[in-house]
Parts: structure tokens; C-alpha cells; sequence
């Protein structure tokens, strides 16, 4: 080593199992070691530099090295070698030596065997995976360097099944951008050319290394996550695309194509002619690579409008390089064809004309199958087709090639006439290379799948004789074309198509357009392998997106579930029928009475209804329509009651309802009412539709409704209210969850279930197609603006096929189960009665004392009724019904009308029998004649079965009299004979009724065999639907949909990766939510409307279904004789009297009124609240501290400046002093910074702009006027006011010159003077104080200042950051025309950042609620001017209200221009730092929002006046001003005369001497002040004494001791007679009962707090 080496030759010894690598710029050799025992690597190097040379080179050593009892691993010794490398200066290429040295280690070949393989390869990938991760943080700024980057890259992923997921996305990274660099790097000569294209050569074998580790990966590690591998993809493709451009550069057209080669790809470059390029073949001899023949030039319409030439890029890769979760399977090489102008820009090729030519070299690794077919006997060949997505190819390779004719066959084996499909083969005759292949695409296989059958046959006899030693060997596949789709990101197949060329070699596809082309083999589209379920799961943490998803969906199912669970039972608490405890004990003919409560809010009612039904043949009693055990009439609530009359009332007419207006919310809103008569089967319908309160609606408690007739029922707004409520609460299976009807059998916990079924089917049926590619060349249909294509269609008809018949398969299963039958049934009020009463006097105790008046009682009530339903006329004239005692007579009397009726039914009965005509017939026949009929027999049926139920209910009642008949005996009566009597009478009707129904019992018997009861009808119709055990099959359908739908949806996700899962998560989403809220409600609506318009169909609820099918009688009922008997006439089965009706009015429209000013109040005091956070969030108390701290600093010695000359003396010290701190841009306290520079503006008059005495014309010779718009001077001039040396060429020449006020952005200013214009003779001071000085000497020496001055102004700005404020400072100098100066300091802050600190939030807030309040009083105000018109006008507070809106408005608009104008004046700043910045403009309008803000907080407070207007004290004070104000008017008038003649005398007598009195307007203030005592009496006194004191005497006699006295009297007096005429007004009864309400809630007790009489309860009877 000691000797020096040469570079040609330099040899080094090698150490046993070493390395030595020498690299120069021109040579390398290196040594490989058998690296048996390779445990480390000792890596060394040094740098030999040849003598009278500047070429180094440098040589490292790797050698193994025995590492015993340390941790250093063989990664360690690299990294750290690699960030020695790094920190020297020429580290690039000593790192590429090492690493290229690393890498020829890795890429030799392995002899020895007995070496650990498997802990070497996981060496190796960490080794070149660190490799690759340190080659990615190297700049490449050289061709040089790009070449050996690209050789290293090369060398480092030669072995691709050593390249780990990681060290392929570092690969990616840095072969992108090492081929950016290509494109990047300029070239200096030719040699840069060959290096560029050698590197691209190098980075080429690179990307084939890369891809073909891409490609393993997929195929053997499933769990790699897909994101890596796209984005590894799309890397390779970006470094492939600069290639090619990096090879473009300089390329000659039509000069020889530049192809590169790699073991997995192929390149293809070259620039041809626009002429040159029809029918252009392009493909790499020599390589089994992707080959595409261009159509011609003429149907690429593309190229016409392109340049001259026309760069074609090829690539083809014998891997797959695209990663997608679609399901084809790429068996074939990737070509893809890319064509585009000299700039790089694509040109796009679509929709060509002619047909692209497109070969795919098939994979090697499919193996086919061949069968071989004799043409001698005649055999078939059997094709069994699984898949008709992609086309069938059948190839045929023959020793002679004859030409042939094939015949298909489905199912069976075809011949000469019978087959399905023929083709001649070979299609072309005359071309070179016959290809005998039919290839049959999926529209020609119109059976779909199935077995299939071929023969083959030679055309014509000469062929056949040659044909029989012909054997035929025949390939059938499936193969489909397609292309990879960028947009979506998978493959689709659409415009491509399998052309008659393809071979089990090769594939032809003929395209339509370009792209990255690629060929499948047995494609099935959007499957799951469930085989890598276990794969697919443990890639749960990379992807948990719907895994998550759907576990949740599950866990939120079990929870909705159980909560659906308990609403079903309070549902099934809520399903009975209640049995009215009114109801009479002896009443036994039975109506269900089904309310329904409307759904608007507020329809529910806590108070007491009562009911009564109006027929032809009678009337109800009132009754109580309530339950002890649980609330009724809820909101969209039906309730079914159980109502019992004695004697049926025939066609019902009308109902009346009321109520006693009682509880916390009294109102209700009635929908409708139905009645069922349970002994005819017959139901009315009621449509009530209204309010039943005091406040709302028609203001009534107490209303009748009528029956609704047939054309009622079929209204429009009745059809589809129905239709509507029952979609939602039925229909709508969301929706019905939380508003389910409780008497429906289809329970909430089922409805959840189907929803949670559906939901799951949704997202399968969603997800399965979410990977489906569309076809670019589908039409699309246009609907306006809703478009879609053909397949949009099929797959939501397929999705829906899918979906839809096992989900509605499950709800019908749950809507339809029949309710299982229970052996035993408990009685009470559950809604299961039953049509009779058990009669057991003797197991019952008694409720009520039994005697023979008792008895009367209910003989009385018993006839009453009677001759009430059955309209019979009295027997005997005017009986005493009501006082009679004898039980004898009225006995008599029930029988004398029982007779009568037993005459006129027998009389009908017998009539009947002698008629021939066959009306007694069964009910079934009387509906098959119905046509052939009158409707009289239907009426006569109809006439006995209401007589035979008029007497049943007569019979029962006469039954339970006999009983108590029986238990009282005869000692309880006085008179045994009229107690025996009473017995024969009532065993005598009884026998007469017995009679009646036994020959009413014949007839039907005869007439009607098997008469059908309403009954027998209601047996079969509950008998209707699916078995009870159904149910399990509906869960078990529930369970499977839900389990396969979630497992399937879970794999799906898995498989489609993270990123389009979280896409179709929120497609879904959206869709589901959509559905949800828009389309079920909007389809609801829909079929509501249909069916009102359209069918017009009542349908039925399922409270109109109810039935009684269980026990009446409660548990504790007694026999009927000892049931307390009601008292109809009770005040409490009254509705409320008129008055207490008017009362309750009354006092609900105080309360209303009540409630209403307590919103008012407290909407008021919440809109002071804002208005009150929004004016003082404008102003901050730092300002007053800010002005007073900058007015001090600058007026000193401000108001001793009486002359010129002093105002440059305190301009030069107070000034400069101050407004020039120590802090460059900051005033002397360093905290505000000067915004721009300070100015001096002057403002002058001419000369000569006053008269002069024409005595004085010789005196004075000059006259100067005050100041006046029309007498200021505007004229430029030049130094020293000499017009005639004016000179523009000097730095100073502008302050002699005069500026408008729009140049300045000035505005007009109100001095004590006069009102100055905004424009003048400006100049600028600068931002330095030695400048400032140097122009105020500048302005001093040339007079600047002068007798034609009147008005100076110091204008600057300063910017305080620590409390964010402007301060405008304006410093006035005023002079008149005495030459006097007034001085006078105007400074204003200003907030421009509004928003800076934490809590603008806030404010901003506050301002946006304050204007909803304003918009909320606009809109309150706009509707009382609308009803009041000009009256509106009339009262002070809406004016008050008015006022407010408006100035809020203004207000608004003046924030709005401030906030323009603040952003005008800073970005003005910015832009011209060291000029004078203006803010006068902005704080003038601030200053205006101010005053509005002022003013508005002035005027809403004054509102709080009429506000507290109900308070009894502020209410007086009101009435007596009102009652004063005509003396009051004439009191102020006389006060405003008496003041305004003191105020002109003394202006006219002592304005000239003293400032109190100078102007006139100080003269009526000085008034003022002397009657409130404050005066300055020595001044007046001291001028004249005699005259000073009449004055201030007189004025205090007559102003403060007689007018003001007497207006004060004025006053009192009007308040005295308003005290002793005062009433009450109604607004203070309101604010009493606001009050009690408040104290009420507060639970404080009031005095005298008595309820009135309308809201006490009615009192029930004792009796009852």
C-alpha cells in the first residue's frame, strides 16, 4: 500500500471473505467473497488520489467480522457509516460507492446451502430497505450525480423478493424524484445526453425491479395495505411518465424509435410526423411486451387540430401495476399508449371512429387445456359456461388448415339444421397467419349459463375426404378486455372488446380510446373471497371504517331495542277498553266509543269530557268519558270507551261533547269520534275537527257534531289527513318507531328489527355495487336537471330485487301473525269484554241498601226510557210520572205500552207468514238479490232484529226488577197485595216478551237456517292472518338478513381499503338520511294524495277493529240490583253555565294577556340587554384616559400661542418634542406610534376681500375679511407668497401650493369661528424630528404664516397597540379677523380592530341577536300598522318604536360605512407609511354611531315607561299629565315667551361685555341656570348695579315665583283629581294575576288569594 497505485491497474491485496472495491470515473472491479460465515461487516475506506492527476477514487473495504459480546448489528454499522458519508463534503458519491459495494454482496448468488436463509433475507430487506430510506434524503443538483444515483438505485433493487412494503414506497419516492431531476437538470454538452439517456436506462431497470416486488407482494402478502401499494403505483407511473419525457428531449421527428427494456417492462418512445402516423404500428420485436396498430389518421379527428408532430409514448409491463379492491384479475401484460404535442400535453383520444388494435401477450403461468376434436366421427365438444360477463373464446389449431364450419347448441348437440349459433372459420381466406379462434362475446350467449355444445364440419365434400386424417386440437377460455379507469381508480371494460385474433397466446382487444389497456381470464364482478375472511379481518386496524361502522349499528340496534321493548309495554297498558263508571247497572245495550285527539300541539286536555249520543229513537245519558288507572285523551291519542244505554238509540244522529274546562291544560283538540254499535256490527263516524276551549278556535266548551255522511268521509282534506297520519304512523317504518299505534300487532320492537334488517340489506346492496365502473359511452337520460343512465337504473332495480322481497317478506310476516290465544283471561277493564253479565245475587255483597222505593226508582227510570226510545204514546192522559209512588201503576204503565207493542209486532209477524214473498232468507241470499230488490224487506229484517232488541233489553230489565222483587219480599212493602200484584205484572210482561222473542226466534229460523251474527263475523275475522308461531320465522329472517348483510358489508369494507370505505360510508350516509327525511316523507305524502284524489277509499284504523273479546265485569263488581244507580239530573252531568263560561274567558284572556306581557318584559329587558352590550363593546373606557394623556403631552403652552411667531415657538418645542420619541416611529411615551406623519394645514383668505370707506381709502390701503367659503384663497403661489416666483422644482414647492379637500381626503371642520374646509396649504412634517425642524425654520424664514392666515391645523395620528385604539389629534389655531387666536384641541379614539381579544365572540353575538330583535319588533310593528292604518300613527309609543327601528338601521348602515372607511384609511397607510395617513373621515362617522347609539339607549330606555305603564303608581303620574296637559300647554307657552324676552335683553345689554351673555343662545342658558340658582351675580351687578339688579329681581319674581309656582299648582291639582277619580284599569287586574301566577310558581302565598268561582270544580252529589 505504501507504493502509488495507478488507476488503470491497481491492485490491492484481499483479505479471506473481503471485498475490495476500487471505483474511478472510467473503471471498477470487485471481488465477491463467499460470505458463509457473515456475521458483521467491517467497512473501511480510504482515498487514493494518482499523482499529476485531480481524478480521485475511493476504495471500501467489506469484510465479515466476528462481533462477540456486543449489540451493534449489522444495520447499525451501516446507518452509522452512511451519516459519516453524510456530513463530509463530497458525500454523494462516496455514499453511492459504499451502497453499490452493499449491493453487490446482496445481489450474488447463494452456493452454499447450509447457510440460515431465512435469517439472511430478513437481513437483507432491513438492509435495503435502510439503503433506500437514505438514497430518498439525497439532492440530486448534477447529471453526474443522477447517472450514479440512478446505477445505485439500479443495484439496490435488483432482487425485488428483498424489497420490503416500505423500502418499495422509498424506491417510488426517490425514482420520482431522481426522474424529475432528468427534466430539471440543464445540459452543458452532448455527454449530458448520453448520461441522461443511461440513467434513464438505469432508473427504467429500476421501476421493472420495483414493480415486480409490487406484483409478489399482492400475491403472496394479502394483509399489505392497499394505500401503500397505490401510492407505490403512482409513484412508478409519475417516474416512468418523466422518463419518457427526460427521453423526448431533442428527439428528431421520425428518427428511430428509443426503446428500453427491463426484465417486467418495456419502452417505447418516439416523435413521428402528423402524416406518418396513420395506421402506425408500435410494438418492440423481440419481447413478449404489449403491441397497439393506430386506426387511420382520418378517425383520430384529435390530431387535426395538434401540432405538426405527435410524440407516442408506450409502455408495457408484464405486471400488473395498478392496486384496486375491484375483482378482475389481470392475466395478460399492461400496455398503455399515451399520445401528445411537443409541450407534454396529453391528447385525448375517445370515441374514435375505428377501432384500436390492441395485442396482450397472455401470462405464462395459465395453464390450457386442450381437447382434441375428429372430424371422422362426427363427436361434440361440451362447454360448460359459469360466467357470462366476459366472452367465450374457442380456439382451433388443425395439422391442415381447411376451412371449417362450427354450429353451437345450448343444452343439446347441434347439427347442420338445428343449432343455435354457425360461424365459418377462418374468417379472412386471404390473410396470411389464419387464426381459427370464434369468439362468442355475452350478448351472443342469449341462454346465459349452462352447458353448451360444439361440432365442427369442413364446408364443402372435397374438404371432407381431406378432413378425415385431420385432427383438431381445441382450447376453450374466457377472456375480456379492459382498461384501468382513472377517474374511479379500477378497471372497467366498457369500449373495449375482445377481437377474433386472440389465441391462448395472446389477446386482441379492440378499443375505442387509450389508456392503460390489460386482458382477464374468468372475471366475476365485485366478489368477496370468504376464504381470506380471516386475512381480510386482520387488516381491522389499518381499515376499521365499517367494521366500526356496523358494530355500532349492531350496539345501537340492542339499545334502541330494549327501550322499544318497554314502549311496547306501556302500549299494551294503553290497548284496553274502558268501561265507563257511569254507565247504568240495569243499561245493558253496548256502544264503543273510540275518540281521537288531534295532533296539534297543545291538543291534549286534562279536563273532564263528557258524552252524549243523539239517535232516532232516543238519547244517551251524559257520560263521564274518563279512566282512574291511566290519562286519556293524549296528543294523537285514541281512546275507546265502553258506553251501555238501556234501550238501543237506533240510527245515531249526532253527538254533543263538553268539558268542566279544568286542569293544567284545559284545551283539546278533537279530530273525530267513532261509534260502534256491538250488537249490529254498525259504526258511525263523527268528524269533529275542533276546539273544545275557552282561547282557541270557536271559544267553546260545549259543542254538537253531526254524523258524517258517505260524501264526508270521502272529503279530500279527511281522506288524506287519514291517509297522511297512518303513512307515518304505519307506513313510514322509521317514523311509526316512536308514533306506532298501540293497538296495531306489529310491536315497535318488531318495527326496530325490520328497520335494522333494512338498513343492513341497504348498505350490502349499496357497497356491492359501489365498486361497479360506469360506462363512458352510456347515454344519458335528461329529467330537467336530474340526470342518469341506463345502468344507474339496473342497478338500483337490481339493488331493490335484492333488497326489498325479504325485508317487505318480514314485514308482512310481523303485520299479519294472528295474536296467540291464552287459555286464561283476566277480567277487568283491559278492553276484553264480554256481551252478557253473570247474574249471581247471591255471591255478591251489597253496595246499595234495598227498598221499595229503591225499586220505584227503577221502575220510574225503566218506563221513562221506555216511552223516551220507543216514542209510544201514553195510555192514560198526563200521568204524574215523576211523583208517582205506586208501584202498581207504573207497572201497569210499562205494561199497557209492552201490550201494545206485542199487537203491532204480531200483527207484522203474521202478515209475514202469509206472504209468499221469500224475504226470509238468510243474510247471505238477501246480498246475492240485492240487486233484484227493493230495499224494503232489507228495512223489515233490519225493523225485527232492532224490535227483538228493544225487547231483550226490556226482558233484562224486567228480570233484575223481578229480583229485587224477590229479595225485598212482601213485609218491606205496606200492602202484601200490591206486592203480589207487582209480581204477576212483571211475570206477565215477561211472558208477553218471552213470546215476542221466541216467534221473533221462529221466524229467523225459518227464514234464516244458519243465521249470520255479527259475531260469528268478528270469529271469522280475527281467525284471519298467519299462525302465532310465525313469529319466530320473522326473527329468524331478521337474524339471517342481519348477520350475512353485516358479515358481507363488514368484508366488503375490508376489501375496498380505508379511503373508499370512508367515501361509501358517506354516500351512504347521505342516501340513508335523504331517504330518511326527504323521499319516505315526500312518498307518504304522495300515496295520501293519490288516494283522496284519486281511489277515494275509506280505509280502516286499527282502533276501528276493536273488539270485545273478554270478561266485562271488573273485579269487585257486583250484581247490577246493588250497583249505585247515577243521578242524571246532578249538576255534574251539566256542561258549565254561560256565566261561568264568560268568566273563564275572561279570565284566560287575562292570563293570556298576562303571559304576553311577561314575554314583552322579558324580550325587552333581553333586547336592552344586547343594545346596552353592543353600545359599550363600541366605546372603551381606555379612550378618556388616551385623549387626556395626548391633549397634555401637546397642549402645553397651547393657549399662550397669541401670535405667529408663538405658534413656531411651540411647534419647535412642545411639538417636536413630543411628537418624536426616543423610539424610532413611537411619540415621546413610547407606547402610541405615530400612523404615517403629522401635516400643518392652513387655510387663507385673499386680499381685498372687504369694503372700505371711501373716507379710509387713503388710511387703509388693505382690508382682510373673516373667513367665509367664498373669500378663501385657492390660488398657488411661490415662496413667500409671491405669485410670481412660482417653482415646482423644489422639495417644498407643494406647501405654497393649495390642495383640495378631495386631494387631502379631508372633510369640513366647525371651529369656534367659522367652519372650515377640508383643503388648504398643507405640509408634511415627515417621521424624523431633525427634518421636522428643518421645515418648520424653513416656514418661519419664508413667512409661511401671515396676516392672511386664518385657521392652523395640526393634524397627526397616533396607534396605541396596548388598548387598540386611534387617536385622531386635531390641534386648532382659529384667528379672526381682530387677529386674535383661539386655540382649541379636538382628539377622538377610534377602535379599527374590533375583534382582537378572546371575547369578540361575544360581541359579535350580541350584534347579531340585537338585530334578530329588531327584525322580531319590525315585524310585530308591521303587522299593527297594517291592522291599525293611520290610527297607527296616533300613539306616541309606536312613533317611540318607529324611532328605535329606524335608528338601529341607521345605525347599522353607519357601522358599515365606518368599517369600509377604517379599511380604506389603514390600507392607505400601508401603503404610504411616510405620508399622512387621514382618519378624520372615519372618526367623524364614528362619532356619529356614537351619537345614534346614544340616542337609541336613550329612547329604549324611555320605553321601559310604557313597559312598567301596568304599575298603579306610573300609571297615575300618565293619567295626570294627560288630564293637565291643556293648562300645562298654556303654562309652558307664557314660561317660553318670558324666557326669550329676558334672553334678548340681556344679549342686547351686556353681550359686548360679558361672555355669559355674548351670543343669544348664552344668554337663554345663563337664564336657565338663574332659576336653578346658579348665577354669577357679581358680574351683572359690577357692569351696572341699578339696571342688574331690576333685571335678575324681576326675572326671579316673575319667572321662578308666579309662572313656574303656578305651573307646579298646575300640576298638583290635576294630580288630586286624579287620585279621587281613579279606577282600576283592566291591565291591573292583569298585572294582580301575573302576579299571583308568579307567586304561585315561586310558591309564596299572596293574601286573599282566592280562586274564583269559575275555576272551582263543580261539586258532585253526595249520592253518587
Amino acid at each position: 500500500m505504501a507504493k502509488k497505485p495507478s488507476l488503470s491497474a491497481l491492485c490491492l491485496f484481499q483479505e479471506p471473505q473481503c471485498v475490495q472495491y476500487l471505483l474511478a470515473k472510467d473503471q471498477c472491479s470487485q471481488v465477491f467473497p463467499s460470505p458463509a460465515t457473515l456475521l458483521a461487516w467491517r467497512i473501511s475506506a480510504l482515498q487514493l488520489t494518482a499523482p499529476h492527476s485531480h481524478t480521485a477514487s475511493t476504495w471500501s473495504q467489506v469484510c465479515p467480522e466476528e462481533i462477540s459480546g456486543g449489540n451493534q448489528t449489522l444495520q447499525t454499522i451501516i446507518l452509522e457509516k452512511s451519516n459519516t458519508i453524510l456530513k463530509g463534503e463530497n458525500n454523494s458519491m462516496s455514499l453511492f460507492q459504499l451502497y453499490k459495494s452493499v449491493s453487490s454482496v446482496l445481489n450474488q448468488e447463494m452456493k452454499e446451502e447450509h447457510v440460515n436463509t431465512s435469517l439472511r433475507t430478513d437481513t437483507r430487506k432491513e438492509l435495503r430497505e435502510l439503503m433506500l430510506t437514505t438514497l430518498s434524503t439525497v439532492n440530486v443538483t448534477s447529471m453526474q450525480t443522477a447517472l450514479k444515483m440512478s446505477e445505485v438505485l439500479k443495484e439496490v433493487t435488483y432482487r425485488s423478493e428483498e424489497l420490503s412494503s416500505l423500502a418499495q414506497v422509498e424506491a417510488g419516492h426517490t425514482l420520482k424524484s431522481v426522474s424529475e431531476s432528468l427534466l430539471i437538470v440543464n445540459s452543458e454538452d452532448g455527454q449530458d445526453d448520453l448520461q441522461r439517456k443511461e440513467a434513464a436506462s438505469y432508473l427504467f431497470a429500476a421501476v421493472s425491479n420495483v414493480l415486480e416486488a409490487g406484483g409478489q407482494n399482492r400475491t403472496e402478502d394479502t394483509s399489505a395495505p392497499e394505500s401503500s401499494q397505490s401510492l407505490v403505483s403512482q409513484q412508478v407511473l409519475t417516474a416512468v411518465g418523466n422518463l419518457q419525457s427526460a427521453l423526448l428531449i431533442g428527439k428528431l421527428p421520425d428518427d428511430e424509435p428509443t426503446v428500453l427494456t427491463a426484465p417486467s417492462a418495456v419502452m417505447y418512445i418516439n416523435r413521428l410526423q402528423t402524416d406518418n402516423i396513420d395506421s402506425a404500428s408500435i410494438s418492440v420485436s423481440g419481447s413478449s411486451s404489449a403491441s397497439f396498430t393506430l386506426p387511420s389518421a382520418s378517425s383520430i379527428r384529435v390530431l387535426e387540430e395538434s401540432d405538426e408532430t405527435v410524440d407516442i409514448r408506450m409502455v408495457s409491463f408484464s405486471v400488473n401495476p395498478f392496486s384496486s379492491s375491484d375483482s378482475f384479475e389481470i392475466h395478460s401484460a399492461v400496455g398503455g399508449l399515451t399520445l401528445t404535442s411537443l409541450d407534454g400535453t396529453v391528447i385525448p383520444v375517445h370515441n374514435l371512429m375505428e377501432d384500436m388494435e390492441i395485442i396482450l401477450p397472455r401470462s405464462s403461468t395459465i395453464q390450457d387445456y386442450k381437447s382434441v376434436l375428429s372430424l371422422q366421427d362426427f363427436s361434440a365438444l361440451q362447454v360448460n359456461v359459469t360466467s357470462t360477463n366476459a366472452s367465450l373464446v374457442i380456439h382451433l389449431e388443425l395439422d391442415q388448415n381447411i376451412p371449417l364450419t362450427l354450429y353451437l347448441g345450448y343444452g343439446y348437440h347441434p347439427n347442420e339444421t338445428d343449432y343455435e349459433l354457425m360461424v365459418h372459420l377462418p374468417h379472412n381466406r386471404n390473410a396470411t397467419g389464419e387464426v381459427y379462434s370464434w369468439i362468442l362475446h355475452p350478448e351472443d350467449l342469449v341462454f346465459g349459463e349452462g352447458m353448451y355444445y360444439f361440432i365442427a364440419r369442413p364446408e364443402t365434400e372435397v374438404e371432407a375426404v381431406v378432413a378425415s386424417n385431420v385432427n383438431i386440437s381445441v382450447s376453450c377460455f374466457i377472456s375480456q378486455c379492459v382498461f384501468w379507469d382513472e377517474h374511479h381508480g379500477s378497471w372497467n371494460n366498457y369500449g373495449c372488446y375482445v377481437g377474433p385474433k386472440t389465441t391462448p397466446d395472446s389477446t386482441q382487444c379492440l378499443c375505442n380510446h387509450l389508456t392503460f389497456f390489460g386482458s382477464s381470464f374468468f372475471v366475476m364482478p365485485n366478489t368477496i373471497d370468504v376464504s381470506k375472511t380471516v386475512e381480510l379481518f386482520a387488516t381491522f386496524v389499518d381499515n376499521p371504517v365499517v367494521v366500526t361502522t356496523v358494530g355500532c349499528i349492531f350496539l345501537v340496534y340492542l339499545l334502541v331495542l330494549i327501550w322499544a321493548r318497554r314502549k311496547d309495554n306501556q302500549d299494551d297498558a294503553k290497548v284496553k277498553i274502558t268501561v265507563l263508571e257511569d254507565n247504568d247497572p240495569f243499561a245493558q245495550y253496548r256502544y264503543l266509543v273510540t275518540v281521537y285527539t288531534g295532533h296539534r300541539r297543545g291538543a291534549a286536555t286534562t279536563s273532564k269530557v263528557t258524552l252524549t249520543l243523539y239517535g232516532q229513537e232516543g238519547e244517551s245519558e251524559p257520560h263521564h268519558l274518563v279512566d282512574p288507572e291511566t290519562p286519556v285523551f293524549e296528543r294523537g291519542g285514541a281512546d275507546v270507551f265502553l258506553l251501555c244505554t238501556l234501550f238501543p238509540l237506533g240510527e245515531l244522529q249526532s253527538i254533543r261533547l263538553w268539558h268542566d274546562n279544568l286542569g293544567e291544560s284545559p284545551s283539546w283538540y278533537v279530530n273525530r269520534v267513532l261509534v260502534h254499535d256491538v250488537a249490529t256490527d254498525q259504526k258511525w263516524y263523527f268528524l269533529c275537527n275542533s276546539w273544545l276551549a275557552i282561547d282557541v278556535g270557536d271559544c267553546v266548551l260545549d259543542k254538537v257534531f253531526p254524523v258524517a255522511t258517505e260524501q264526508d268521509m270521502k272529503q279530500f282534506s279527511n281522506l288524506f289527513f287519514m291517509k297522511t297520519s297512518k303513512g307515518f304512523r304505519d307506513g313510514h317504518i322509521w317514523y311509526s318507531i316512536f308514533n306506532r299505534c298501540p293497538r296495531s300487532s306489529f310491536t315497535r320492537a318488531q318495527r326496530v328489527s325490520c328497520c335494522f334488517s333494512l338498513l343492513l340489506c341497504t348498505m350490502l346492496t349499496s357497497i356491492m355495487f359501489w365498486g361497479v365502473p360506469k360506462d363512458p359511452a352510456d347515454q344519458k337520460m335528461d329529467l330537467g336537471k336530474i340526470e342518469f343512465t341506463w345502468q344507474e337504473v339496473m342497478i338500483g332495480f337490481e339493488s331493490s330485487l335484492l333488497m326489498f322481497p325479504i325485508n317487505l317478506l318480514i314485514v308482512q310476516i310481523f303485520r299479519n301473525i294472528r295474536p296467540r290465544s291464552k287459555k286464561e283471561k283476566k277480567p277487568g277493564k283491559s278492553g276484553r269484554v264480554s256481551p252478557d253479565l253473570p247474574a249471581t245475587p247471591q255471591q255478591v255483597t251489597q253496595s246499595v241498601s234495598l227498598s221499595p222505593e229503591a225499586v220505584i226508582k227503577d221502575i220510574r227510570r225503566i218506563a221513562s226510557s221506555l216511552f223516551k226510545t220507543l216514542k209510544a204514546p201514553l195510555p192514560s192522559p198526563e200521568p204524574d210520572f215523576g211523583k208517582s209512588t205506586d208501584i202498581n201503576k207504573l207497572l201497569a204503565l210499562v205494561e199497557d205500552v209492552i201490550c201494545q207493542q206485542n199487537r203491532i209486532g204480531q200483527e207484522f209477524y203474521d202478515e209475514s207468514k202469509k206472504k209468499d214473498d221469500p224475504i226470509i232468507i238468510t243474510l247471505g241470499l238477501v246480498d246475492l238479490q240485492e240487486k233484484t230488490r227493493t230495499p224494503t224487506p232489507e228495512k223489515g229484517i233490519r225493523g225485527r232484529l232492532k224490535h227483538r232488541d228493544y225487547n231483550r233489553c226490556l226482558y233484562k230489565q224486567l228480570q233484575h226488577v223481578e229480583m229485587e222483587l224477590e229479595l225485598l219480599g212482601p213485609h218491606k212493602f205496606q200492602s202484601p197485595q200490591s206486592y203480589s200484584q207487582a209480581v204477576r205484572q212483571v211475570q206477565h210482561m215477561k211472558g208477553l216478551l218471552e213470546s215476542q222473542l221466541s216467534s221473533a226466534a221462529s221466524v229467523s229460523e225459518r227464514g234464516s237456517p244458519t243465521p249470520s251474527l255479527p259475531e260469528d263475523g268478528k270469529k271469522e275475522l280475527t281467525s284471519k292472518g298467519l299462525p302465532w308461531w310465525f313469529v319466530y320465522i320473522g326473527w329468524l329472517l331478521v337474524a339471517v338478513t342481519s348477520g350475512v348483510s353485516g358479515f358481507f358489508t363488514m368484508l366488503y369494507g375490508l376489501h375496498y381499503g380505508k379511503d373508499n370505505s370512508i367515501k361509501w360510508l358517506i354516500s351512504m350516509a347521505i342516501s340513508f338520511f335523504e331517504s330518511l327525511f326527504i323521499t319516505q316523507p315526500l312518498k307518504v305524502l304522495g300515496f295520501a294524495a293519490f288516494f283522496a284524489l284519486v281511489l277515494k277509499k275509506v280505509e280502516q284504523e286499527d282502533e276501528e277493529n276493536t273488539s270485545i273479546d273478554g270478561p266485562l265485569s271488573t273485579a269487585g263488581d257486583s250484581n247490577p240490583i246493588f250497583g249505585a244507580r247515577r243521578d242524571s239530573g246532578s249538576i255534574m252531568y251539566q256542561p258549565p253555565p254561560a256565566t261561568d263560561i264568560e268568566k273563564m274567558k275572561s279570565n284566560r284572556i287575562k292570563e293570556q294577556k298576562a303571559f304576553a306581557l311577561i314575554r314583552e318584559i322579558l324580550a325587552y329587558l333581553g333586547f336592552l340587554w344586547m343594545l346596552l352590550l353592543v353600545a359599550y363593546g363600541q366605546r372603551d373606557p381606555n379612550s378618556y384616559y388616551l385623549n387626556k394623556h395626548i391633549e397634555n403631552s401637546f397642549t402645553d403652552g397651547f393657549e399662550e400661542v397669541l401670535s405667529y411667531q408663538d405658534f413656531f415657538t411651540w411647534a419647535r418645542t412642545t411639538l417636536i418634542k413630543n411628537l418624536y420619541g426616543p423610539y424610532q416611529g413611537f411619540i415621546t411615551d413610547g407606547n402610541s406610534k405615530l400612523v404615517g406623519s403629522a401635516r400643518i394645514r392652513q387655510v387663507r383668505v385673499k386680499s381685498s376681500t372687504c369694503p372700505i370707506s371711501s373716507q379710509l381709502h387713503l388710511t387703509v390701503g388693505e382690508c382682510r375679511a373673516p373667513y367665509s367659503f367664498d373669500t378663501e384663497d385657492t390660488t398657488d403661489y411661490g415662496v413667500n407668497w409671491n405669485i410670481s416666483s412660482l417653482d415646482n422644482s423644489s422639495e417644498l414647492s407643494s406647501v405654497w401650493q393649495y390642495q383640495s379637500q378631495s386631494e387631502l381626503r379631508g372633510h369640513p371642520i366647525w371651529g369656534k369661528l367659522a367652519v372650515y374646509r377640508g383643503g388648504g396649504y398643507v405640509v408634511h412634517l415627515g417621521t424624523d424630528s431633525q427634518n421636522a425642524s428643518r421645515i418648520l425654520q424653513y416656514l418661519f424664514d419664508n413667512i409661511w404664516l401671515d396676516t392672511f392666515t386664518r385657521a392652523v391645523f395640526v393634524e397627526f395620528t397616533v396607534y396605541n397597540a396596548n388598548v387598540n385604539l386611534f387617536c385622531i389629534a386635531s390641534l386648532m389655531f382659529e384667528t379672526s379677523a381682530l387677529g386674535a387666536f383661539f386655540t382649541r384641541a379636538e382628539l377622538q379614539s377610534v377602535r379599527l380592530y374590533p375583534y382582537t381579544d378572546g371575547l369578540h365572540i361575544f360581541v359579535v353575538a350580541a350584534e347579531v341577536i340585537y338585530f334578530l330583535f329588531v327584525i322580531y319588533y319590525m315585524v310585530g310593528q308591521g303587522k299593527l300598522m297594517k291592522a291599525l292604518k293611520w290610527n297607527y300613527f296616533r300613539s306616541k309609543w309606536n312613533l317611540l318604536e318607529l324611532a328605535i327601528i329606524t335608528i338601529s338601521w341607521s345605525a347599522l348602515s353607519v357601522f358599515v360605512r365606518r368599517t369600509i372607511l377604517g379599511s380604506r384609511d389603514i390600507s392607505y397607510y400601508q401603503e404610504h407609511k411616510d405620508e399622512f395617513a387621514s382618519f378624520n373621515q372615519t372618526a367623524t362617522v364614528d362619532a356619529v354611531l356614537g351619537y345614534l347609539i346614544a340616542f337609541l339607549v336613550l329612547l329604549s330606555t324611555v320605553k321601559l315607561w310604557h313597559l312598567l305603564r301596568l304599575n298603579p303608581k306610573l300609571n297615575m303620574i300618565t293619567s295626570t299629565l294627560r288630564r293637565a296637559w291643556g293648562d300645562i300647554s298654556g303654562f309652558a307657552t307664557v314660561i317660553i315667551i318670558m324666557f326669550l324676552a329676558y334672553s334678548i335683553a340681556t344679549n342686547l345689554i351686556y353681550g359686548w361685555k360679558l361672555n355669559s351673555y355674548k351670543t343669544l343662545f348664552d344668554s337663554a342658558e345663563t337664564m336657565v341656570s338663574l332659576q336653578l340658582g346658579i348665577f354669577n351675580y357679581e358680574e351683572v351687578l359690577d357692569y351696572n348695579p341699578i339696571l342688574g339688579s331690576f333685571l335678575i329681581g324681576s326675572c326671579i319674581i316673575f319667572m321662578t315665583f308666579v309662572v313656574l309656582n303656578l305651573f307646579i299648582s298646575v300640576i298638583l291639582v290635576a294630580f288630586s283629581e286624579e287620585q279621587k277619580h281613579y279606577q282600576a284599569s283592566e291591565e291591573e287586574e292583569i298585572v294582580d294575576l301575573m302576579l299571583k301566577k308568579i307567586s304561585s310558581f315561586l310558591g309564596i302565598r299572596c293574601k286573599n288569594d282566592q280562586k274564583p268561582d269559575c275555576d272551582k270544580p263543580l261539586e258532585e252529589p253526595a249520592g253518587n
